[in-house]
């Protein structure tokens, strides 16, 4: 079959983790040296590093947690332009480098629309990569060790949405497709809307349980069942993870462990246990090099080394209390379908190698339905049986969550599986916001025999078509359709509740100060949840405040 020379192929990966301690002696990771290393590893893979060089046109970096919190303190200072201090060090010339937006989606989506620039001739080959060095911040700062992690080609910073930014540039919009120079994407779109932070949403441990006890409800689960599918799913991850060479957290963990509150497993936020939820303090890297079919000729690829996107796409739902649904995802069900129909793929069966994005277990629950998955009975998927079959990293508690990069790893990981099994067919799905954003692809080394992109227009439109129900801002009784209580040291923080009105109306509340110790008692008294029961809230100052 001959290729069209135009075809998009990832021909470089690599994967960095590094297990630091301030006593060691060894220099400390930081974002920019983690970057440095996975991109020397992909370039390194490629086979033919210095020809790779000369071809890239295009740097990409995902954005950092750090950068993605408008109010997150930068202890060792801020890189103003993390590409053209990536490119500096690995010395590249880069027609243009672009800073990402926020969000796990952005490796995929990055990855989407990379291919498509390849595609429509608007660079030779692109690098991406993305870092984090959380755990060199969390133990430099107990050891009382100081670090320099500021240094950058550029600094000239912009406002946007009063968020001080360091470049020229900003779009909002797609990045992948900036113009010649420094972009700096921005944080894109508000997640939650002023109406989710009034009322008691924040953040993603504050938010995601409310999907989790409304997926809970739906599923007819009661606390204790729901308790055990959660941990029987993270035994089956963590499986994997303890068999990664990459993982920062390489322990195989059992299910009574996950299911029981401990000094090492404490509650964070109702249903969620410590180890129920992605764990940031990682030293993670990975890279990615893609480029068209005719430059990989030119550069001399092997062909065993060409992995190739075949279906993708990518959508953005509603912000949380404007869904229909609380215990469905709309943008996880049609990006999913949408990806295996444009591979020319059935159903997930088909797939040797699966890795759905991992920070809760509703997402990795609400995809796994979405592709008809019984992960818990006799099916299988991905070539293996049970939660392993859902993973090829061991997900975000115990690979690591390496923050926006997490699926820039499941994109590594999955490439070297299919150069492994030429032929087979791999899936990642990766997930940004609160359930918000989803970007999928599935790769394989067998060529796609006329590669286009993929638009995602019409399943953007189903998404943005959705009708909610009528929020309230006022006296109301209803009953929950979801609820959690956060915690801190033990102790009850926080707590909220969506309520149904008997007209279909909702009303988020949130606890009155002092008040969430409340709640968590009531739930005990109704067997560790609320949901079903009615409560009532009343608006004060502008907010709905729960009446306990």
């Amino acid at each position: 079959m001959t290729i069209n020379p135009r075809t998009p192929v990832l021909i470089g990966v690599g994967q960095i983790t590094q297990h630091w301690s301030p006593v060691s002696g060894d220099p400390a990771p930081s974002p920019q040296s983690l970057r440095a290393d996975a991109a020397q590893l992909a370039l390194a893979d490629s086979g033919a590093a210095n020809a790779v060089c000369s071809s890239i046109e295009r740097v990409i970096v995902v954005r950092t947690m750090l950068d993605s919190v408008p109010t997150a303190p930068q202890p060792f200072g801020r890189c103003a332009n993390p590409p053209g201090r990536l490119a500096a060090d690995l010395g590249l010339s880069p027609r243009d480098t672009i800073y990402s937006q926020v969000g796990g989606d952005q490796p995929q989506d990055l990855v989407n629309q990379s291919a498509a620039a390849i595609h429509n001739g608007q660079a030779r080959t692109i690098l991406l990569v993305g870092a984090e060095a959380t755990a060199t911040m969390k133990a430099a700062i107990k050891a009382g060790q100081a670090l320099d992690w500021s240094d950058s080609p550029l600094a000239s910073p912009v406002v946007n949405d009063g968020a001080p930014l360091a470049s020229p540039a900003v779009n909002d919009g797609a990045c992948a497709s900036g113009e010649a120079g420094f972009t700096d994407c921005g944080r894109g779109p508000m997640l939650l809307s002023p109406y989710d932070i009034a009322n008691g949403l924040g953040a993603p441990t504050q938010t995601y349980p409310a999907f989790e006890s409304a997926l809970a409800q739906r599923l007819g689960h009661d606390y204790a069942a729901h308790r055990q599918i959660m941990s029987e799913l993270w035994a089956g991850f963590s499986a994997v993870a303890a068999r990664n060479p990459h993982a920062q957290f390489p322990i195989e963990r059992s299910v009574d462990f996950l299911s029981t509150p401990s000094a090492e497993n404490y509650p964070l936020a109702e249903p969620y246990l410590k180890w129920d939820v992605a764990q940031d303090a990682v030293n993670q890297g990975a890279a990615l090099i893609l480029t068209s079919v005719g430059e990989a000729d030119r550069m001399g690829i092997a062909d065993d080394n060409r992995v190739y996107l075949h279906g993708h796409a990518q959508a953005k739902d509603t912000c949380p209390s404007e869904r229909p649904d609380l215990s469905r995802s709309l943008a996880i069900e049609l990006v999913l379908a949408q990806t295996l129909a444009s591979s020319g793929l059935t159903n997930a069966g088909e797939l040797s190698a699966i890795d759905l994005y991992s920070c809760f277990p509703v997402a990795v629950l609400l995809a796994a339905e979405a592709l008809g998955i019984d992960w818990r009975g006799s099916g299988r998927a991905g070539g293996q049986a049970g939660a392993a079959a859902l993973t090829v990293t061991g997900g975000l508690p115990f690979f690591g969550g390496a923050g926006n990069n997490y699926s820039m790893h499941a994109i590594a990981t999955i490439a070297e599986r299919m150069r492994a099994s030429p032929g087979q067919f791999g899936l990642v799905l990766a997930n940004g916001g609160f359930l918000t954003k989803q970007a999928a692809g599935i790769y394989s080394t067998t060529a796609p025999s006329d590669w286009q992109p993929v638009s995602s227009a019409d399943i953007q439109e189903q998404c943005d078509a959705q009708v909610g129900p009528v929020l309230l801002s006022q006296d109301a009784t209803g009953i929950v359709e979801a609820w959690s209580v956060t915690y801190a040291k033990g102790e009850p923080q926080r707590g909220y509740a969506f309520l149904r009105t008997d007209d279909g109306a909702r009303i988020l509340a949130r606890t009155a100060k002092g008040e969430a110790e409340l709640l968590a008692a009531l739930a005990q008294t109704h067997g560790g949840t609320l949901t079903g029961q009615h409560l009532s809230a009343r608006h004060i100052d502008g907010v709905n405040i729960l009446v306990l």
